[in-house]
């Protein structure tokens, strides 16, 4: 972690104030996201359909609330959403062989 100088002036004690918190939320957010992929992956190794639907519904509600804020671009969620749903099948197909 790189130590940066104490601002002198008040907007920039107080940027850095904001900065810290929505950096906070941030990684919050982003955690969140990736524990609800991860357990949509688990879902989909299994064969229970409908776990697998509610795990993908938790999750792309997760996405798309963290695009909607400035913690994920938009191009970014599609990406992601993309990306699980290809894994999800994927991984459907390898436990039906």
């Amino acid at each position: 972690m790189m130590i940066l100088p104490m601002p002198n002036i008040k907007s920039a004690k107080k940027r850095d104030e904001i900065n810290a918190r929505n950096n906070k939320k941030n990684t919050e957010i982003k955690s969140k996201v990736r524990t609800l992929i991860k357990a949509c992956l688990v879902a989909a190794t299994s064969k229970d359909e409908k776990a697998i639907d509610e795990k993908l519904a938790k999750a792309y509600q997760a996405i798309d609330k963290a695009s909607k804020g400035s913690t994920f671009h938009k191009n970014k969620a599609a990406r992601l959403k993309s990306r699980l749903v290809h894994r999800i099948r994927v991984l459907k197909s390898e436990t039906v062989k």
